[in-house]
């Protein structure tokens, strides 16, 4: 979890709009790295929870009423988790 949140505040532009962000959700967290974090820092999410941990935090999020994921970021990690996790 510290490195999840390690990945937050090394890259502050993931997450710029949230005043605290070491209050925000392990769902919210993944659900930045994964729309605005870079290659580096989705590995480094994978390391730290694992792979179908990050995939199920991923579906709980995404199928929801109203998903925060990009549309085609959505669409990727949908794939890449089915191919992968």
């Amino acid at each position: 979890m510290n490195e999840i949140k390690q990945i937050i505040r090394n890259n502050p532009h993931i997450i710029w709009y949230v005043k605290n962000p070491s209050t925000i959700s392990i769902e919210s967290m993944v659900e930045h790295i994964l729309n605005y974090g870079s290659w580096e820092d989705f590995k480094t999410l994978i390391n730290t929870l694992g792979l179908h941990d990050t995939a199920q935090i991923f579906y709980k999020t995404a199928n929801t009423s109203r998903p925060n994921y990009r549309e085609n970021y959505k669409h990727y990690f949908d794939l890449y988790f089915k191919a992968h996790a």
